[in-house]
């Protein structure tokens, strides 16, 4: 009767950490979420193209290897959320122009 001894404190929490600093991993993160949030808001508009596509495809890189070098749930749900918002950003952003749209 191991978890008699020892209480799962982590049990039913969607952020639960493992009590130790990840700095990268965190910093990873909140990059990936920021670029996300920037990329899905600017993708709402067609002349902002670029920003909407080159920070989503950062957001999709930054997020991509976050999620390969995560150690907790709480940098796995945030990169996904990250992710997912660049990869609509970068799919609208493509859609509307793409990287190089109108500069050529």
């Amino acid at each position: 009767m191991a978890q008699a001894l020892r209480p799962n404190t982590g049990v039913g929490s969607l952020f639960a950490t493992d009590g130790k600093s990840h700095p990268v991993q965190d910093t990873l993160m909140v990059v990936t979420l920021v670029l996300g949030v920037v990329s899905f808001v600017t993708a709402q508009f067609d002349s902002l193209h670029l920003l909407s596509s080159w920070t989503g495809l950062v957001g999709i890189g930054t997020g991509a290897y976050g999620q390969w070098i995560s150690e907790t749930t709480r940098q796995r749900f945030g990169l996904i959320l990250g992710l997912g918002a660049s990869g609509v950003g970068f799919f609208l952003g493509m859609a509307h122009g793409g990287l190089f749209g109108g500069l050529w």
